[in-house]
């Protein structure tokens, strides 16, 4: 337990060291496109996400040192895309499908990084795997999306169909919808409560969800929806290697703390991967959740990392109390930020190094207040 004032006087040293404190989050780079091809094939209308017909379509852990993402997923190992994660590219739609044949293609403004995302004329989107490792969510998303979306209360992407590997490009990957909006930038967000109050209604539907049959989480959500010891020895090698440039005995208390909050609840509905990137606002106002690849049914702490990324304050305590967290969950998704911030803060790329940097700031700031009260 910390002494009175202890957090607040740690906190401040570990600013002062590197220079005070962390400014918001700043934004991702777009991804560049170049110009393979691929071939989708249309569903069977009587089988959400299913394969029929031949209708080619132009068109995207254990502990150990691979590399990994913004949002602290493992990267497999060995990527086999031809363009090495840089970028993949669609070229313009042929085939047998006459809806689809005409239709330009060209990269959406963010691109992610488990999936590469293209526009397919104004009204669909075609989403490819980075890595092999990804290559999973394709199938769990085509089966499982068609399921949740009658409960939620907030869009959610449409799978219409799975396209073969081909002309280079060694995956399955999926057609869907285009969902307007854009993401949720801080600048972008009317009200911040209203935001947090909207996504911690959509987090609690997904969650009262049905789980059963659902995909136990696992390799497929990056573990996500289990538990924290999956990062134990990493966590703690990263806090050892950062030396004085962390307060390391607070973060170890932070992080024990969170291992000792074990989850013994029922398994439940998670996304996975609940990041400003993936929520989309129109006129101010959050309309829709995207990008159920890590989703899974577990333990749902992993997506209240949100409220350590982007929201602070009254947005963060609106949230908490609109979805119920108790404090050993919320001690879990505070966990997860730590460990997601401690292995990705020195990344080569400054835009992560800085998001690594506000992760820490906020889970060091809000774990300081909490011990005061």
């Amino acid at each position: 337990m910390l002494r009175r004032g202890e957090g607040h006087e740690l906190l401040q040293r570990w600013r002062d060291r590197r220079g005070g404190p962390a400014g918001p989050s700043p934004t991702v780079a777009t991804t560049a496109a170049s110009g393979a091809r691929f071939r989708a094939f249309s569903p069977d209308p009587a089988t959400p996400g299913g394969r029929a017909g031949d209708n080619p379509v132009a068109g995207g852990g254990a502990d150990g040192d691979a590399s990994r993402d913004e949002g602290g997923r493992r990267e497999p190992a060995a990527a086999t895309c031809p363009d090495d994660r840089r970028g993949v590219g669609a070229a313009a739609g042929r085939g047998a499908v006459p809806r689809w044949a005409d239709l330009p293609v060209r990269p959406v403004a963010l691109g992610g990084w488990d999936n590469r995302t293209f526009h397919l004329g104004d009204e669909l989107t075609v989403r490819l795997p980075s890595a092999a490792g990804y290559v999973p969510q394709v199938e769990k998303e085509q089966r499982w999306l068609p399921v949740l979306a009658p409960g939620l209360p907030l869009e959610v992407p449409t799978p219409l169909a799975i396209g073969e590997p081909g002309e280079g490009y060694p995956f399955p990957w999926s057609v869907r919808r285009w969902i307007d909006g854009e993401t949720a930038r801080l600048d972008r967000i009317a009200e911040p409560t209203a935001f947090a109050t909207t996504l911690a209604d959509f987090l609690a539907a997904l969650q009262r969800i049905e789980p059963a049959g659902g995909p136990a989480a696992g390799a497929h959500s990056c573990f996500r929806g289990a538990s924290l010891i999956t990062y134990d020895g990493e966590t703690r090698r990263a806090i050892a290697r950062l030396g004085d440039r962390v307060p390391g005995d607070m973060l170890t208390r932070i992080w024990e703390t969170a291992l000792a909050a074990t989850w013994s609840g029922p398994p439940v509905w998670f996304h996975g991967d609940v990041a400003w990137g993936n929520l989309l606002v129109r006129d101010g106002r959050l309309v829709a959740v995207i990008d159920f690849g890590c989703c899974g049914t577990g333990d749902p702490a992993c997506d209240l990392a949100i409220a350590w990324t982007l929201l602070s304050g009254a947005s963060r305590a609106a949230f908490r109390a609109t979805l119920d967290v108790d404090d050993g969950t919320w001690a879990r998704g505070r966990g997860w930020v730590l460990w997601k911030g401690l292995i990705t803060l020195d990344n080569p790329d400054p835009v992560r190094a800085a998001d690594a940097r506000h992760m820490l700031d906020q889970v060091l700031t809000e774990y300081a207040e909490s011990v005061r009260q």
